[in-house]
């Protein structure tokens, strides 16, 4: 049978979510585009190992504020989709694998910092390796956060899984 209840819950999440990215985007642009890109939104991709339907929604989310905020045009928007999907699906498989929820920190650190890297080093023509240090830097930050964001809502969650 059809749950049209879960869906609506799943779909106002999923646009709460995206609105959250691109807000917290806007509100730390200043440090998201720069040498180090400390990109706090990319935390919120760790909402995806309590929400596993997220990972499309956090893809949209990168897109869309790659549209608005980042300037550097479609492949820099389809990369961003690509980036937020892959690191959000990561998430999900260490959640599905049970481990440890600290792993969550990897994928919201190496995915950005190895894949932007690629596209970036085109558009700007500047070395693949630079561009991947300096994002591993700056999204350290944001792999950290990840990780006690989802430590700060499991309480409020329904979760049972041990290891949490």
């Amino acid at each position: 049978m059809y749950n049209f209840l879960a869906n609506t819950k799943r779909m106002t999440i999923s646009s709460m979510v995206i609105a959250l990215y691109v807000a917290v985007l806007y509100v730390t642009q200043g440090i998201s585009f720069g040498a180090y890109q400390i990109r706090i939104a990319t935390a919120l991709y760790a909402l995806a190992f309590l929400y596993p339907f997220l990972v499309v929604p956090l893809g949209i989310a990168n897109l869309i504020a790659n549209f608005l905020f980042g300037g550097l045009g479609p492949l820099d928007m389809a990369g961003g989709c690509f980036v937020g999907m892959t690191a959000a699906w990561a998430i999900v498989q260490i959640r599905t694998q049970g481990w440890n929820v600290w792993l969550t920190a990897l994928p919201i650190w190496l995915v950005p910092s190895f894949f932007v890297s690629m596209w970036l080093s085109y558009l700007l023509h500047l070395p693949y390796w630079t561009l991947a240090a300096s994002l591993s830097v700056g999204q350290l930050p944001p792999a950290i956060c990840g990780v006690f964001l989802i430590h700060a809502l499991v309480k409020t969650y329904s979760y049972h899984k041990e290891g949490i």
